[in-house]
C-alpha cells in the first residue's frame, strides 16, 4: 500500500470516511471561540499512536514555512494543529527502527489525534516504508536547537496599513506576537491558521520591532524588521533555554477583529491537502536574506498576552478543555 496522501487515499477509505471524518470533529481537543482556540497547557507525556508519510509534490505546508533543510517535518490532524498552535514546535518520534525529531510543518485533515503524517524522509527513519503505517510514540520537545535564530518574514501584499509576518525558529509554542514600529508603542497581533501574525489595521511603515513570547513566558525582542513582503529576514536572536513551566494561561481568546480579505492564505488546508497527490521529491525553497535585525535579549515575563491559544500536542486521549 502507498503511503503518500492521495485524493482520497487507501488508508483514509479503509478507515471509514465520513464516519472517521465524524469522528475526528467529535474528539476535537480544542473548541473555537472568535477565531481563536481554547488554551490548554502543552503536554510533554509520551503518547502513542501512529505514523504514515506523504510527500510535498512541490509546494509548502500550512504551515508557510519554507521546507526544512533535513526533510524532517510532520502533518498533524486538526486538533492538534490547532489552528496553527502547533506551527513551528518539534516532536521526538519514536517506531519500529529507531528515533527521529520533526518539526510541525503542515495541517493533515483526515488525520485524528495520534496519527502523525511524516515526511517520507523522517518515516524511513523510523520505520520501512513498504510498511506504509507504523506504531509510534511520540512527544512534544521543551526548549528543543534550532538550525538558525529566529527568522521573520513579511507576507505578500502587507504595507502599513495591513500587518502580517511569519515568526520560524521559535523552537516551542508560540503564545504571542507583538509589533512596536519606529519606537511606537507595542500592538498586538493574532495568528492565522497559516502561521501568520496580523494586525488588520496596520503597524505603521517600520522599521519593526517584534516581542515574541512562548507559552512558558520566555519573552525575546527582534529588531530592525522591514517592511519588505516575501522576503526572509534573518535575526541573531534565540528564544529556547529558559523556564519550562507555563506562567499564566487563561482561556479568554484574543481580542482582534477578524481577518480582512486581504488575509486570505496563500496556503490554504484544502490546497495543502490538493498539492499532496504524487511522489516527487519536495522542492526547497532558499530563504532571501536582508539585513539582519541587532540581536534581542531574551527574559522571562509574565505576559497578559499568553491568553492566547495554547495547545497539546501530545494529549491524543485526553477530552476536550473547558472553554
Amino acid at each position: 500500500m502507498s503511503a503518500h496522501r492521495r485524493k482520497f487515499s487507501v488508508r483514509w477509505l479503509a478507515a471509514g470516511g465520513a464516519a472517521a471524518f465524524a469522528g475526528i470533529i467529535g474528539v476535537a481537543m480544542l473548541l473555537t471561540n472568535g477565531g481563536s482556540a481554547c488554551a490548554a497547557p502543552p503536554s510533554t507525556t509520551l503518547k502513542t499512536g501512529k505514523a504514515t508519510f506523504y510527500d510535498l509534490a512541490g509546494t509548502s505546508g500550512n504551515c508557510s514555512f519554507e521546507v526544512p533543510a533535513d526533510d524532517l517535518y510532520v502533518a498533524l490532524g486538526p486538533a492538534q494543529y490547532s489552528e496553527g498552535a502547533a506551527c513551528g514546535s518539534y516532536l521526538d518520534v519514536s517506531g519500529p527502527k529507531g528515533k527521529v525529531r520533526v518539526k510541525v510543518f503542515d495541517k493533515c485533515p483526515e488525520c485524528a489525534p495520534g496519527h502523525l503524517d511524516l515526511s517520507r524522509t523522517a518515516y524511513k527513519k523510523i520505520g520501512a516504508e513498504i510498511d506504509g503505517i507504523i506504531p509510534i510514540k511520540y512527544k512534544l520537545v521543551t526548549n528543543p536547537s534550532t538550525p538558525a535564530p529566529i527568522s521573520v518574514r513579511i507576507k505578500e501584499g502587507a504595507s502599513q496599513y495591513w500587518f502580517a509576518a511569519r515568526i520560524d525558529n521559535h523552537a516551542n509554542l508560540l503564545s504571542s506576537v507583538k509589533v512596536s514600529s519606529g519606537g511606537g508603542s507595542f500592538k498586538s497581533t493574532y495568528r492565522t491558521d497559516f502561521n501568520y501574525w496580523i494586525i488588520d489595521a496596520g503597524a505603521g511603515p517600520g522599521p519593526y520591532k517584534l516581542k515574541i513570547t512562548d507559552v512558558y513566558g520566555n519573552s525575546t525582542t527582534v529588531s530592525g524588521i522591514k517592511m519588505s513582503p516575501g522576503t526572509v529576514q534573518k535575526t541573531g536572536t534565540r528564544i529556547t533555554g529558559g523556564s519550562t513551566k507555563v506562567t499564566e494561561k487563561t482561556t479568554t481568546p484574543a481580542t482582534s477583529t477578524p481577518a480582512t480579505t486581504k488575509a486570505k492564505p496563500t496556503t490554504s488546508a484544502s490546497a495543502t491537502a490538493a498539492a499532496r497527490t504524487s511522489a516527487s521529491t519536495p522542492a526547497s525553497s532558499a530563504p532571501t536574506t536582508a539585513s539582519p535585525a541587532a540581536p534581542g535579549t531574551t527574559t522571562q515575563v509574565t505576559d497578559p498576552a499568553l491568553s492566547q491559544p495554547l495547545v497539546d500536542l501530545a494529549a491524543a486521549d485526553q477530552p476536550a478543555p473547558a472553554c
